[in-house]
């Protein structure tokens, strides 16, 4: 498997600025909420949001360098992102990401909340500071969707009758929602036809929805280590993803075991062999394979370079992640 990391050649440099300056962005007014920033920025992980806005601002700008503004994107979108984690982990009581305790098992849940909230407030003031309105209104949207998607997961808890639409509708909002619209805002700021927009809009849509689905495989195909949970931990709380929908039309009796929250035992790995033994795994990577060429087709549209090419491989490189 390629690692992602490879795929951002282009925009390295860039990268390692945008390392060094987000700690500073938090500021340390505020001691714990900046510990509790600088654990989640040294943290690592693949920095997969802010460098594909590098990836698409330096495609767009072929014959001059890239701006100040959009460098902050990129720092705004990965702030964002960090601070839709933070929120996450409480929901979901995690007290491990990318292999680091989450910023609640280290200061409680009070200080997690309030950071997270912290790092949405400070990315919407270096949104403002941009002053480009249509790139205000496509991020504000960012954050409204991340909530949007949080609460539909939670009213959808082990609901069998979950169409497919509803499934990548909610992996919109919680996933797809913030690659999109950062796509697009970095076209905005390279001043691209309305076209082009959309299409940049449309490549981080796709994107995102494959890398979702992709996740959604892996939380029945990956090991402890390489997620970071156990497997199947998705199906257990009653998040219901592209699997195990498709599963359901083929294995009646998994519906039983779900409608029933697995409360007897053995029934978690009852409907874990149900799923393995259907196309619902396979059906979900070809779904994942539809959205990341739709992607690929979105982004060819852009006038050849070396970061476009990193765009393209992107695609690739998200269903790579299944072997």
């Amino acid at each position: 498997m390629t690692p992602a990391t490879s795929l951002f050649t282009p925009v390295e440099a860039d990268l390692q600025i945008l390392a060094d300056n987000l700690t500073q962005l938090v500021g340390n007014r505020h001691p714990i909420l900046y510990a509790a920033a600088e654990h989640l920025f040294g943290a690592g992980g693949k920095r997969l949001r802010p460098a594909i806005v590098l990836l698409i601002s330096r495609a767009t700008m072929l014959e001059q360098d890239i701006t100040p503004r959009h460098r902050r994107l990129a720092e705004i979108t990965e702030m964002i992102h960090t601070a839709s984690l933070v929120h996450d982990d409480v929901v979901d009581e995690s007290n491990v990401r990318r292999g680091v305790p989450t910023v609640h098992s280290l200061f409680g849940n009070r200080i997690a909340v309030l950071a997270g909230d912290f790092l949405f407030a400070q990315s919407s003031w270096y949104l403002a500071n941009l002053d480009n309105l249509d790139v205000v209104k496509l991020l504000s949207e960012v954050i409204m969707d991340l909530a949007a998607g949080e609460i539909q997961q939670g009213l959808n808890r082990f609901d069998t009758n979950l169409s497919t639409g509803t499934y990548l509708k909610k992996s919109y909002y919680k996933t797809a929602s913030l690659i999109a619209n950062s796509s697009k805002a970095a076209g905005l700021l390279s001043e691209v036809s309305p076209e082009s927009a959309e299409n940049l809009y449309n490549y981080g849509k796709h994107l995102g929805l494959a890398f979702q689905i992709v996740d959604d495989i892996l939380d029945f195909t990956g090991s402890t280590d390489v997620l970071g949970k156990p497997a199947g931990s998705d199906l257990k709380s009653g998040n219901l993803t592209a699997p195990v929908l498709f599963a359901l039309e083929e294995q009646p009796y998994l519906e039983v075991l779900i409608e029933r929250e697995f409360a007897q035992a053995g029934d978690l790995d009852q409907a874990l062999g149900l799923i393995s033994d259907s196309q619902g795994i396979q059906r979900a990577r070809e779904l994942a394979a539809h959205h990341a060429k739709l992607a690929a087709d979105h982004i060819a549209t852009l006038e050849s370079s070396e970061s476009r090419q990193a765009l393209i491989n992107m695609t690739d490189y998200v269903l790579s992640r299944l072997f």
